[in-house]
């Protein structure tokens, strides 16, 4: 749980830290502030955050300007030495309202309400976007027939029948697996690397992109390089970089 700390007086900052704590020692106190524009300043960083523990007077003012300045989803535990703030603050985000001097048992309840109520729910709601990008993952679609250039000619070439990509310079050109013909492509290597099935091609370097069913044969240690032998006539040496090694044999075994 990833807590921010809103507090003007040092001594009260240090021993709700200490309470929260004892409370939660898996807890971990992102950062402890003291004014509202410092508080302001945080939240402009985006930095995640679980909860916040939030004294309603800090040193430039009382922290409910913060929610009349910036969009704050954080759930909140205000702390306050004085009562008459109670219902503003259940306005706004409030799990729970501790009267000052904090003890540890009133804490340890809020924290237990924040767990009841919120964390479910967070955890819910990330799960949610887990399965979402999955979900969106599994639905995109892949180019399955380009257009080449061979002269002034223009041919159509299924993604199955590329056995390999390559740059040279500012062209691109496909090696067809059958007839071994070099073809050119109006799309950049990036382009292709995004286009084409990633289940069926990997761009082992800079300049190539090989498809696996044309792979007969692969060389060499990951500590030393590997090198990539095709199942057909190649006039390439096809070599794996080194940052790509690891990716590239986790894509073998897939």
């Amino acid at each position: 749980m990833r807590v921010l700390i809103a507090e003007d007086e040092v001594l009260a900052a240090e021993r709700l830290q200490e309470l929260l704590l004892e409370c939660d020692p898996e807890a971990e106190v992102v950062n402890t502030l003291d004014s509202v524009e410092d508080v302001l300043h945080f939240l402009s960083k985006n930095v995640p955050l679980d909860l916040m523990l939030l004294d309603i007077q800090l040193a430039d003012g009382k922290s409910f300007e913060i929610f009349q300045r910036a969009q704050v989803d954080v759930p909140i535990i205000f702390t306050t030495a004085y009562d008459e703030y109670t219902l503003q603050a259940f306005k706004l985000h409030s799990i729970d309202y501790l009267l000052k001097p904090i003890q540890k048992h009133d804490l340890a309840h809020a924290l237990d309400k924040f767990r009841r109520l919120i964390l479910p729910r967070k955890i819910h709601y990330e799960e949610l976007k887990a399965i979402q990008a999955l979900v969106s993952q599994g639905m995109k679609t892949y180019k399955e027939r380009f257009i080449l250039k061979s002269g002034n000619r223009l041919h159509f070439k299924n993604a199955s029948d590329i056995a390999y990509c390559y740059a040279d310079g500012k062209m691109v050109y496909i090696i067809a697996r059958k007839d071994l013909r070099k073809y050119l492509i109006d799309h950049t290597l990036e382009e292709l690397e995004q286009t084409l099935n990633p289940k069926d091609f990997f761009r082992i370097n800079r300049k190539f992109i090989v498809n696996v069913d044309c792979i007969g044969e692969v060389k060499g240690q990951m500590s030393t390089g590997l090198e990539v032998l095709m199942n057909q006539a190649c006039e390439h040496k096809l070599v794996v970089s080194r940052d790509r090694a690891p990716d590239f044999k986790a894509w073998l075994n897939l």
